[in-house]
């Protein structure tokens, strides 16, 4: 999948930061509604070096330290989580990436949450609840990760579905992050 560095990537931004604007603009051209998406990252002056005919197929330009690599569908009716744990990467993976989908609730409507939907074994109830709530909003969730622990994450709400409207911070999904973290580890 050739991806390219968007416009509204800022140039002084750091590589991971520019590979998670790239996969959220491309996941962002396949619409909503899709299912989770896995990127390997690879560092593209390694991938030249190593497969210089594949680099040529992905249109690589000398400005991507960091290439994404999309990865096959994920299994259809495994948890996400559980998939996760799954994951080890070959040495040539300098990290990864995914796109999710999920709906958000305000840390208002968070809080009402009622307590015996808060409790283990009741997802399907409280998803039900948080998807009938009022104030949830959607969003598309890019999370990516480095073998040396370095984080960046995109999102993108459907309700504000612009590029000028991303939010990027290294924290914004923690959880989501330390999964993927996992994945690296032996």
């Amino acid at each position: 999948m050739p991806m390219d560095n968007t416009p509204h990537t800022p140039a002084a931004a750091s590589p991971l930061t520019r590979a998670v604007l790239e996969i959220d603009t491309y996941a962002s051209g396949l619409g909503w509604d899709r299912p989770a998406v896995l990127f390997a990252l690879v560092d593209t002056a390694r991938l030249r070096a190593s497969e210089p005919g594949l680099a040529d197929r992905l249109e690589l330009t000398e400005s991507s330290e960091l290439t994404p690599i999309e990865q096959e569908e994920l299994p259809a009716g495994v948890p996400l989580d559980e998939f996760l744990a799954t994951i080890a990467w070959p040495d040539a993976v300098a990290g990864c990436a995914l796109v999710v989908e999920r709906l958000m609730l305000p840390p208002s409507a968070e809080r009402a949450v009622p307590e015996e939907l808060a409790r283990e074994g009741a997802e399907e109830r409280l998803a039900a609840w948080v998807a009938e709530h009022p104030e949830r909003r959607e969003v598309r969730m890019t999370v990516a990760v480095l073998r040396d622990g370095s984080r960046e994450s995109a999102l993108r709400f459907r309700d504000k579905d612009t590029e000028t409207e991303v939010l990027t911070g290294t924290d914004l999904v923690p959880g989501l992050a330390a999964a993927l973290s996992a994945t690296f580890e032996e």
